[in-house]
């Protein structure tokens, strides 16, 4: 709803909202402790996942299973850019370039669709 905060997907043991900082420490700790990150010392995250990849790992799911399911990505897109917070529609296509696998689902429908013109 318009206005409403949403529930806290990060929370503190206490239930507060994590920061962002908080959040981003907290994931790269546990990317170490399960093996995704190698462990560093004095707290420092080092390198591997980041938070911020769930956020793009949903958003290219959720394009390539709207492909699979016949949806038409332009017609939904407008769903996803709102969901993530975008302005426009334009900052959220270039999921699209930046995932071989939906590049290819992609120009697979354009072809299709030049194909089905051709024959009309």
């Amino acid at each position: 709803m318009l206005g409403v905060s949403p529930e806290p997907f990060f929370v503190s043991c206490g239930g507060d909202r994590l920061g962002d900082c908080a959040a981003r420490y907290n994931f790269a700790q546990v990317c170490q402790r399960i093996g995704l990150r190698a462990r560093q010392q004095y707290g420092r995250h080092g390198r591997g996942p980041r938070i911020h990849d769930l956020r793009h790992s949903f958003a290219a799911r959720t394009i390539i299973d709207w492909y699979r399911t016949g949806k038409d990505p332009s017609r939904e897109m407008f769903k996803l850019t709102t969901y993530l917070g975008h302005t426009a529609p334009e900052n959220t296509y270039w999921y699209i370039e930046a995932v071989p696998e939906l590049l290819e689902l992609a120009s697979h429908r354009v072809a299709d669709s030049i194909d089905e013109e051709a024959r009309r």
